[in-house]
This record gives C-alpha cells, sequence and structure tokens, in this order.
C-alpha cells in the first residue's frame, strides 16, 4: 500500500472520528531502537487500566461485562440484535473516552438499550465461556445490579471532573472520578499532601490517608508490570535514556517526589533520543483542584524529516523571551535546556489514547522548567491523520467567505502546525514565577490552573506566530507569513464556535482547552475590534476583520495572564476564567449542533495506534520488531485488554 492509499477515516462512531495513525519513522530505526521501542510499548500498554480506574471506580468491571459480550457475543437475533449493536455502539465510546465519561465535555454518556436485554446478553456470553469481575458471593445478576446505574443513569454521578458545581457545591464531591474518596475541599484544610502528584487521597474513620501508587501500593500490581517492562528495555538504551528509565523505575518503587523530580530532570537532560517514551503521572487536568496526576503511557520516534523546524524555534527560545509582552520580573535570562522535536506516536494509553494531544511540552514542574529546561514534541503523523482526515465541510459551514475558505485550504495545516509547535516550545517553555511560589504556581491559581496555563501557552503561540523575527531565524517564510498568521486568527476564532458541538447539554463548559480557546476570543470580542460577530441565513460566524488588532489584544492579555500566573493571583484567575471561558450561549450551541448535523461532521476524532509485534530467532532473541496498522479500534482494544 502507497501513501497516497491508506485509509485514514475508518468509521464514526456517534460524533467521533475514527482514525488510523500511521507512524513511518519506525521504519528508519536500528534493530536496537525497536527493541527498545518494543519493551517500552509494552510499559505503555502494561499501565492501560490505572487511567480507566482513575476516571471511574467501576469503569473496569464494566469494561470487562462489555468485552466480555462482544468477545463471546458475535451475533444476536430478533430484538437482541438492536441491543448487541447498541452495546457495541457504547462500547466503542467507552474505549475511546477510558470510561463512561466524555474527555472532551466531562459529561457522563449511557446505554441506550434495556437493562434486561444488557442482562440477556450477560447470560449468552457466560454460556459461552465469558467470565466476569464477580465480588466474594455475588452472582452475575448482583453484579449487572451493581453497574446498572453507573450503565443507565444519566443523573447518577453525572461528571467526572465538575470544576463549577454551583453555588454552595464541593469540586470534589460533586465529581465522580476516582481521585478522592469521601473527601471534600473542607477536609483537606490545613492537611499536607505528602504524595501530591501520586495518590488518591481517602476519607477514614482515622482521617484523611494517601493511597500511594507505588509498587506494594495502590495500582501495585500494573506499576510491577510496567517496571518490568522497563527493565527489559535497558539492555537497548543508550547511557542518557537508560539513565532516566533507571530513575523511572526508582519513582515507581518509591513514590517518593523527590525520586520523581530526579526522574524528570534526567529525561529532560535525554535531547537526543531517537525513541523515547512518557510513561507516568502526569496531567492533572481530570482533578478539579488540579493536583493529582492522571497515568499515561505514550512512546514516540523521532520524525527526521519534520524535526528541523522545531530545533531552529527551540534555538531561538532565548530571543523570543526577550520579545515577550510581559514585565521583565517575570522574564527569564537564562532560558536553557529547551529541546524541540517532531515526532510519530508508535502507541499513546491511557491519558494519552485513543483521544490525542497534537503536541506535548514537558516536564509540568515550573522550578525544573526554569532550572533544567524542557522537551516539546510535536505528534506529527497524529496532525497528519487529523488532516487527511477532516471533511470539507467543516470549511464549507464555518467559514465566512470563499477568501476565508482559501486560505484556510491553503495555509491551515502549516498555520496550525507552526501554532501548535510555538504552544509547546515557546508557550509552555517561557516566563518565569515570584519566588515566593517556589516554583508551584498551581499551589495557588487552584481548580484555574490547568485553563490559565493553557491560556498563556495559546496567547504566546497567536502574539508569536505574528511576530517577523519568527521568518528572521527561518521558521516561517517572510512572504508567506502575514497570509499564515491571518489562516491562523480565522482558525482560532471559528473553532470557538465550532466547538460548541462537543457540548450537547448545559451551558457550561468543562474541558480546559476549550475554556482557554473560549476565553481568548471572548476577551478580544469584548476589548478589540478585531472579531466581529456575524449572521447570515440564520448561521453564526466570528470574523477576524483586523489581524492587528487581533496580535495587539493577544499582547495586552497575554501580558495579564503572565502576571497572574507569575503572582498566584487566584481572584483574577478565577474572575478572567469565569467571566470569559465557562459559560456559553445554549442557543449558539444549538445552532451550532443542528449545522454539524446536517453535513455529518464529527466533533472529535480518536486514534487507531499502530501495532508492533517482535520477530523472535531460534535462540529466543528479538531479530526484529514489525510495525502494522489493524484499522479497526475493536480488534486493537480488545488486544490491548488482553495484555494490558
Amino acid at each position: 500500500m502507497t501513501h497516497d492509499d491508506r485509509r485514514y477515516f475508518l468509521e464514526q462512531v456517534d460524533d467521533i472520528a475514527v482514525v488510523q495513525c500511521y507512524a513511518d519513522a519506525f521504519e528508519t530505526l536500528t534493530l536496537d531502537q525497536k527493541r527498545l521501542a518494543w519493551h517500552l510499548y509494552r510499559a505503555a500498554l502494561a499501565g492501560r487500566d490505572i487511567y480507566y480506574d482513575q476516571r471511574c471506580r467501576h469503569a473496569l468491571d464494566m469494561r470487562a461485562v462489555l468485552e466480555g459480550i462482544l468477545r463471546f457475543v458475535p451475533a444476536a437475533e430478533g430484538a437482541l440484535a438492536a441491543a448487541l449493536a447498541e452495546v457495541r455502539r457504547y462500547t466503542k465510546l467507552f474505549w475511546i473516552n477510558s470510561g463512561p465519561y466524555e474527555v472532551l465535555t466531562a459529561r457522563k454518556f449511557v446505554l441506550r438499550c434495556r437493562p434486561d436485554e444488557l442482562r440477556e446478553l450477560v447470560r449468552l456470553a457466560e454460556a459461552a465461556g465469558a467470565r466476569f469481575p464477580l465480588r466474594d458471593d455475588e452472582t452475575v445478576d448482583d453484579l449487572l445490579e451493581r453497574l446498572r446505574r453507573p450503565f443507565f443513569d444519566p443523573e447518577y454521578e453525572p461528571l467526572v471532573t465538575s470544576k463549577v458545581p454551583g453555588p454552595g457545591g464541593d469540586v470534589l464531591t460533586a465529581s465522580a472520578n476516582n481521585l478522592y474518596v469521601g473527601v471534600s475541599l473542607a477536609d483537606l484544610e490545613g492537611f499536607q499532601e505528602r504524595y501530591p502528584l501520586n495518590s488518591r487521597l481517602v476519607r477514614t474513620p482515622d482521617g484523611l490517608v494517601e493511597q500511594v501508587y507505588r509498587i506494594g501500593g495502590l495500582y501495585g500490581e500494573q506499576i510491577a508490570r510496567i517496571v518490568e517492562h522497563l527493565r527489559l528495555a535497558l539492555p537497548w538504551a543508550p547511557a542518557p535514556t537508560r539513565r532516566a528509565l533507571e530513575a523511572l523505575i526508582r519513582f515507581y518503587e518509591s513514590g517518593e517526589t523527590a525520586d520523581r523530580v530526579a526522574y524528570d530532570i534526567a529525561w529532560v537532560q535525554d535531547q537526543d533520543a531517537p525513541v523515547d517514551t512518557i510513561n507516568g503521572f502526569i496531567e492533572v487536568y481530570l482533578d478539579a483542584r488540579g493536583v493529582k496526576g492522571a497515568w499515561e503511557g505514550i512512546v514516540y520516534c523521532v520524525n527526521r524529516e519534520r524535526t528541523e523546524m522545531l530545533e531552529r524555534l527551540a534555538a531561538a527560545a532565548p530571543a523570543f523571551e526577550l520579545r515577550m509582552p510581559w514585565k521583565d520580573a517575570y522574564r527569564r535570562t537564562d532560558v536553557v535546556g529547551v529541546t524541540a522535536r517532531a515526532v510519530d506516536t508508535i502507541v499513546q494509553t491511557g491519558d494519552a489514547g485513543p483521544m490525542s494531544a497534537i503536541g506535548i511540552n514537558l516536564p509540568n514542574d515550573e522550578h525544573i522548567r526554569e532550572r533544567y529546561g524542557s522537551k516539546s514534541v510535536t505528534l506529527v503523523n497524529v496532525i497528519a491523520a487529523c488532516e487527511r482526515s477532516e471533511p470539507r465541510a467543516v470549511r464549507e459551514e464555518f467559514c465566512w467567505d470563499d477568501d476565508e475558505r482559501a486560505r484556510a485550504e491553503k495555509w491551515g495545516p502549516l498555520a496550525g502546525e507552526l501554532a501548535t509547535a510555538i504552544h509547546e516550545v515557546l508557550g509552555h517553555g517561557s516566563g518565569r514565577v515570584a519566588d515566593r511560589l517556589e516554583g508551584q504556581p498551581q499551589r495557588y491559581l487552584r481548580e484555574t490552573y490547568s485553563t490559565i496555563e493553557e491560556t498563556r501557552a495559546d496567547l504566546v503561540a497567536l502574539y508569536v506566530l505574528g511576530d517577523p523575527y519568527l521568518a528572521e531565524v527561518g521558521v516561517v517564510p517572510a512572504d508567506d507569513q502575514p497570509a499564515i498568521v491571518q489562516a491562523e486568527y480565522e482558525a482560532y476564532a471559528r473553532n470557538v464556535v465550532y466547538q460548541l458541538r462537543r457540548v450537547r447539554s448545559g451551558d457550561t463548559l468543562e474541558e480546559d482547552h476549550m475554556r482557554n480557546r473560549q476565553l481568548i476570543i471572548h476577551w478580544l470580542l469584548e476589548h478589540t475590534d478585531a472579531i466581529e460577530i456575524r449572521r447570515r441565513d440564520g448561521r453564526t460566524y466570528y470574523v477576524v476583520v483586523s489581524v492587528e488588532a487581533f496580535r495587539a489584544g493577544c499582547a495586552r492579555l497575554l501580558a495579564d495572564v503572565q502576571a497572574i500566573k507569575a503572582e498566584g493571583d487566584y481572584q483574577a484567575a478565577r474572575r478572567l476564567v469565569e467571566t470569559y471561558g465557562t459559560r456559553f450561549d445554549p442557543a449558539l450551541r444549538d445552532e451550532v449542533v443542528a449545522r454539524a448535523a446536517r453535513h455529518n461532521l464529527p466533533s472529535a476524532t480518536a486514534f487507531v495506534q499502530p501495532d508492533l509485534e517482535p520477530v523472535y530467532g531460534p535462540d529466543g532473541s528479538i531479530v526484529d520488531v514489525r510495525v502494522s496498522y489493524p484499522l479497526d479500534l475493536q480488534a486493537q482494544m480488545l488486544a490491548y485488554s488482553s495484555i494490558s
């Protein structure tokens, strides 16, 4: 199969496009690099169940029921045929979202068949040999009754993360995730967490207890399997990568913050790895407090052809720091260790997949960034899969005129890739915070931190994209820069309208990236003349009418947001997020949903990953590792569950 003949779009499940991701850079690796990738791949799969359990305490039992049906009941007759089709639809959404809550909206989705139909399908599966996760003295009927409300009741634990619970509400008790058990914000007053990132907090009769994620602790079985595969990877890793993996193993064994910091530093200092991994408790979006890390596993290899532009951007990071529109007090004077790579992902599990980011910048600890630097990766095979599968009808429906449509067609992919690169390399890697914050602004900004940080990084991207210095350092052609900037600004404004299709109920955004995008555009609408709201034939458009005013507005807002982060100004952060980033007009959402439905446009994209398979020689050693592309979400998810 040639690259032009490849299938990208595989199916649409409700409003989610399922797309195949390809990793061409894997074929360029040496045998030792492929061996390393194989063991890291298995380590990424070994931790997959951790994230399911973090998102929902019922999720693993629910998944076992669903997968038992799909494995053992390939077909059904009569009324059960429709019920089986519904179970298959629901299970695909369950896999895509790693549980019964939508990643992008935090809202619960439910099975649309009847409980008695699910019970009959489970009985058919059991008769065919399926085994289900029964507790002591529990029958299958007891299991299904225990899971009835998680499967069928939309009002039972309706939000996985609730950052705006309403008057008198509590962000912890209103959130259904499994990061806290019986704990309210009031319980935390005066309590000092020893393991803030990698523990579950449980209220017991004797007080609050941190259940630490480590070998011998919570998720100890899964973490032990991760470590087993990491140890198998060590002989094939170059020295800097081996040091990082050994540090990661020590952290998984101890759970201590000092060991996690040592790992982060070793990982940042491994700057030339052709094969690399992100494995651990990383992002804090799942936690309404913005403290507890969600587990993820990613393995990727460098795409050399696409890395040159990112290296130029990273090399220019000190110069761009001096050009940022914030106060000198918030300016880094010793920008060090900034590296950037274009990569092909090989596998993404947990918080990283099947729904994927398109860029990553780590580590998240501000004091590590400031002293040791950061690593940014742009997931170019994910971006390519998105571009190759996006329906043309998106631009036809949501662009104001033919000129905007033509710019989106010609410059949109490059503009988006550049903005993502700047967001990750310069956005998250720039600026400094006040010394009194001790490199931990999230402690002060609390539940607003993730939205504020994503707002800041996006504003850096939007501001820097229009900087002539970007052309001077060879990142973008000078003659094309104005068109690229306009295309990105238009796409950004357009997306704030288009993203509302994802939130089918309510009038509140919970996901931090959706919040930050709306915050920026709504602020620009109120404070600048950059954007006009236009209506035609019952359709609403956000139209960029002044690129200059757009960029100048981004500079003003960026200076304010950097000050908020640098000073840990919670009240200012909360006012900004609640005023511009949280609420939306349900009438506009209903309009956008109807417009998208007319074209059957997806709301988001999930990715089927490459599969790896080792080839063994007569002595049992790995003599090759082959990559293949399953083109089938169900087949891959069932395979993952059988080995994770």
